[in-house]
């Protein structure tokens, strides 16, 4: 079977580790956090490998919180994402404290990462169809020697993506009749008001958005080899910012929108009608707790991850 696996972006988690950052707090009845249910999820899938990319400085204590569970079941390695971490001739501003965005996220994992490998955040609940469904195409489906990027990525219903408790952002989605990605547009505040779906665009302005829409949550199957890509494109990424402008991310949805508008990449959109739900807001844990309980009572997991 062809290595896969799992990377997950934590380097966001902040500094006061295990001290009531949202992401971290427990949330199932074993004292499982979210990672815990996508690292589960994942490894049904096939996946077997787990990369955790966090901050240097969070390292000891990351791995008494998780790190230390999951090398007991798999095969964990650990990338470190860093503010000063930029090629040669660039400088990190003095007053930049903004990290540099989920493409440098997953460039610090280069020396790492060396297979087929999915690419999620910390702190979002994905479900099970969508790592079952980026696995298989990465197996059965994923040409790592295509001339161009041949990509995949979890299509999430936008409806089954909204937080009660306040706006959200994600990447809107232009999908073709064949199920490849036209388009992603990052979108700002997404919340449903009334009956309508209203969010912000990059300029501000406000939008309404068909509740049917896909969206990308980060959910991205990608080769080995677009980690390249990304290494040669972060230098011209910080060309371009502005002279002091210290919050530019450099962001895989912009990354990979650019690619395929440019020809040089192709994405699979897999579909899920899984719902997402996730610690946005710290009034999200409540729902959060109430939904596992609810997928443990239906059997979708155990009483406990990690027996």
């Amino acid at each position: 079977m062809k290595d896969t696996a799992l990377v997950i972006m934590a380097a966001g988690i902040g500094s006061r580790f295990g001290g009531g950052i949202k992401q971290l707090e427990p949330v199932g009845p074993g004292g499982e956090i979210i990672m815990d249910y996508s690292i589960y999820d994942a490894l049904q899938a096939g996946f077997n490998k787990v990369v955790f990319i966090i901050r240097r400085d969070l390292e000891k204590d990351f791995k008494e919180v998780i790190g230390n569970r999951i090398e007991k079941i798999a095969k964990v390695e650990y990338a470190f994402q860093e503010l000063n971490h930029v090629p040669d001739g660039f400088v990190k501003p003095a007053d930049r404290t903004k990290p540099w965005g989920t493409g440098q996220a997953v460039l610090s994992a280069k020396e790492v990462v060396k297979e087929p490998f999915l690419v999620i955040n910390a702190d979002d609940y994905y479900g099970k169809e969508a790592f079952r469904k980026i696995h298989d195409y990465m197996i059965d489906e994923m040409d790592e020697d295509s001339p161009v990027y041949d990509l995949c990525m979890g299509g999430f219903l936008l409806t089954n993506t909204l937080s009660a408790n306040g706006g959200v952002t994600r990447g809107v989605c232009q999908v073709d009749d064949s199920g490849f990605l036209k388009k992603v547009t990052e979108t700002y505040e997404i919340q449903k008001i009334d009956s309508k779906i209203l969010a912000k665009d990059e300029k501000g302005s406000s939008v309404a958005i068909d509740s049917a829409s896909h969206v990308s949550m980060n959910m991205w199957g990608l080769p080995a080899s677009f980690i390249s890509e990304l290494e040669r494109g972060f230098p011209e990424f910080l060309a371009g910012i502005e002279e002091g402008d210290i919050k530019s991310e450099y962001l895989l949805p912009k990354i990979i929108d650019r690619l395929v508008a440019e020809g040089k990449a192709r994405v699979k959109v897999l579909k899920t009608s899984d719902k997402w739900f996730g610690v946005t807001y710290r009034e999200d844990k409540a729902q959060v707790v109430d939904s596992l309980r609810e997928l443990i009572v239906n059997g979708i997991y155990p009483e406990k991850l990690y027996v």
